[in-house]
């Protein structure tokens, strides 16, 4: 019966080899979980600042935005008045053109009824 406490000795030699492994390996675990919390807070106070820049070019996007269709909406405004002024003052020319057109024609039909008459007398003129 000299192997009971043998086996104990060995037992015991085991359980305490295993807590010391134990300690070793929740030390280095510990090393390990404070270098993550580092980095986690050394990324945050990075990503701070990053997220308020991102707020502010977003916030100056919107505006910027915002001030482009203003000036698109006044743009159109513009473009629709001149178009409109065109349209008036083409319609003015064609009244015009054809005030003058019909006032002309006539003109020249008297004109050419007039010479045609004229002519007309001094070739019976002519012939007297």
């Amino acid at each position: 019966m000299n192997l009971v406490p043998v086996f104990t000795i060995i037992l015991l030699a085991s359980a305490a080899a295993l807590c010391i492994s134990l300690i070793v390996y929740l030390n280095r675990i510990s090393r390990s979980i404070k270098f993550i919390e580092a980095e986690v807070r050394d990324l945050s106070s990075d990503i701070k600042p990053l997220l308020s820049s991102a707020t502010e070019l977003s916030n100056n996007l919107n505006r910027l935005s915002d001030e482009a269709g203003r000036q698109l909406n006044v743009t159109r405004n513009i473009v629709d008045k001149v178009e409109d002024r065109v349209d008036t003052i083409l319609e003015l020319e064609e009244k015009i053109r054809g005030g003058f057109e019909g006032s002309v024609l006539e003109l020249l039909k008297s004109l050419s009824a007039i010479a045609n008459g004229v002519s007309a007398f001094w070739n019976a003129y002519r012939r007297k």
